[in-house]
């Protein structure tokens, strides 16, 4: 960046667990897929589990198993294999930072419909939240952007049974849902309440869910999986901003790179020194004394371009003119 449905999915990885075994990605990828075959083989009438390569866990007789041959189950799973391992790896030679200014937020929510919107959530679920807050009874209140906070230290990733979660070295922590099995020891484990569980199916079409799974944007989703920020890592290996960021009409939103010491401001497109935004704004991270390392700074709600309104009525832009307002 330049500067200036047998059973469901949750109840497949218990049981999965609960058998003893468990069949890594490596092992899929060296065996070959298992599928079955024609009805002229004679079965057996036994069952052995077999994980697929979405990660769910099937039975099936083991006389009516052969490997998987041909270009197209070839391609998918050299594709599949592509996805998991640059979505582990990140983005070489940078470390990613956000930080937002409180004194910019008027709660118009822009940042959460966009995030919804590309990581396919539920009306329910985000990502991202914009909270109400108040520091103390005599002060105004205001409104406060939480995504999750890519430690550089994350306690959520050294409980994970599976190294379901993990961080890059370009510093963002993701989750990879292939590996997932829903414990939520990671969700007990972050201090900052910056995950969510996938508790219902994903309202996805058939075409939808025959998609190769992507680590980066966490799509599509699973049911009895766990959810969070990505940071946009799809978007950051296209040279784009986050969501969040671009969609935010108020400048909230700066995004960059620390090893550059260099942050965009999403709606300006004006460039900083991040050193110096922190610096000669009194910028901050939240549970400093956890030693967690969190990368996402805040600037306090001083001199605030949108007075808090009690009533919580926002603007939300529909169309290219049209204006009307709402109620949260």
């Amino acid at each position: 960046m330049a500067k200036k449905k047998k059973k469901s999915g949750s109840d497949s990885r218990r049981d999965f667990l609960r058998s003893g075994f468990l069949l890594g990605a490596g092992a899929v990828a060296g065996s070959g897929i298992l599928a079955a075959c024609s009805d002229d083989d004679a079965g057996t009438g036994e069952k052995v589990r077999v994980m697929t390569t979405d990660g769910r866990l099937v039975e099936a007789d083991p006389g009516k198993l052969q490997p998987v041959t041909g270009e197209s189950a070839e391609n998918g799973d050299e594709v599949l294999s592509t996805y998991q391992k640059r979505g582990r790896e990140g983005l070489t030679g940078h470390h990613w930072v956000m930080v937002i200014d409180l004194s910019r937020c008027q709660n118009a929510r822009k940042c959460m419909s966009a995030c919804q919107a590309a990581h396919e959530l539920r009306p329910e679920q985000h990502h991202i939240n914009v909270l109400q807050m108040q520091d103390a009874e005599d002060t105004a209140p205001y409104y406060m952007p939480k995504p999750c906070y890519h430690c550089d230290n994350p306690p959520c990733t050294k409980v994970c049974p599976v190294n379901a979660t993990f961080k890059r070295k370009d510093g963002i922590v993701l989750i990879d849902n292939l590996r997932c099995i829903g414990c939520r020891f990671c969700i007990a484990g972050c201090p900052y309440s910056a995950r969510i569980f996938n508790w219902f199916e994903p309202q996805l079409t058939d075409e939808e869910k025959e998609r190769i799974y992507d680590v980066e944007l966490n799509v599509p989703q699973k049911r009895g999986t766990i959810s969070k920020c990505l940071f946009s890592a799809d978007r950051l290996r296209k040279g784009q901003l986050p969501y969040c960021v671009s969609a935010c009409p108020n400048g909230v939103y700066y995004f960059g790179d620390r090893l550059e010491d260099a942050v965009t401001n999403g709606t300006t497109g004006e460039t900083v020194v991040f050193s110096e935004l922190i610096r000669e704004n009194a910028g901050y991270t939240v549970h400093e004394e956890l030693g967690t390392k969190p990368q996402v700074y805040y600037l306090p709600p001083k001199n605030r371009r949108f007075p808090f309104r009690r009533e919580n009525i926002y603007l939300e832009q529909e169309g290219d003119d049209e204006t009307t307002v709402s109620t949260i």
